[in-house]
């Protein structure tokens, strides 16, 4: 049977505020997409790899990504669609195509630190319950505002998870989401969310504060930081006695 994961790094990246779309933004010296796609890579449960890309992207994305880093699971370059959903759905559509398809995974394009544990975790899951993410429960204290940034209320946070990528789904089941969500002209923030309107369950499993989204110049900033700090520890385990 064979686990696939769909790469969505189609989008523009406005808030970047850069020429460079953010899956070819250099982080030491290394695109985003490449450190994103080395995850999956050295993943034993994931077999292929299907990348969505801007369609003016896809020579830039073979050429740079691709090729120079050797990514032997990435099979095809899929040109993305108008938004994320509709880059999923092209994804998913090739993919659906291999009769021995047993779990699709997606996750965004500029999450660059997913580790492989957490990707078998979310697969896993999947297998159990047909829908499974990542997420993290929420720390601070969260209130809902009017359009004049009044409080309205304080929301109980004990109810509250941000929700990560990988989320991973039975190929048919996420089919089914896809092709209601289009029935209703209705698009979702991610592909839980089209899950949870047919509706289906969907299992949140802890993630990692490290699992960032490279968003903002911030965002990156801070995932500069932290690969120094993963790369430090990584060499003070490697030696350790």
């Amino acid at each position: 049977m064979t686990v696939a994961a769909i790469i969505p790094a189609a989008g523009l990246g406005v808030r970047m505020k850069t020429g460079t779309p953010k899956p070819y933004l250099l982080l030491h010296d290394k695109p985003l997409l490449a450190h994103t796609l080395r995850a999956f890579e050295i993943s034993p449960e994931v077999s292929q790899v299907a990348v969505v890309v801007h369609p003016e992207d896809l020579d830039h994305c073979q050429t740079q990504v691709i090729d120079p880093f050797q990514f032997k699971k990435v099979l095809r370059l899929i040109p993305g669609g108008k938004e994320r959903q509709d880059s999923v759905y092209q994804g998913l559509k090739v993919l659906r195509q291999k009769e021995d398809l047993e779990i699709v995974l997606v996750h965004d394009g500029v999450r660059p630190f997913i580790s492989p544990d957490h990707i078998r975790q979310v697969i896993q899951a999947a297998r159990r319950s047909g829908a499974a993410v990542l997420g993290l429960p929420a720390t601070d204290t969260l209130k809902r505002l009017n359009p004049k940034r009044e409080v309205v209320e304080t929301i109980n946070r004990q109810e509250i998870w941000h929700i990560q990528t990988p989320q991973a789904f039975h190929p048919d089941l996420l089919w089914r989401a896809f092709v209601s969500a289009y029935s209703r002209n209705f698009y979702g923030t991610d592909e839980a969310m089209l899950v949870e309107q047919l509706p289906h369950p969907v299992v949140v499993i802890p993630g990692s504060p490290f699992n960032l989204k490279i968003t903002t110049p911030e965002d990156l900033r801070l995932a500069e930081a932290l690969l120094l700090l993963l790369e430090k520890q990584n060499h003070a385990d490697r030696f350790r006695l």
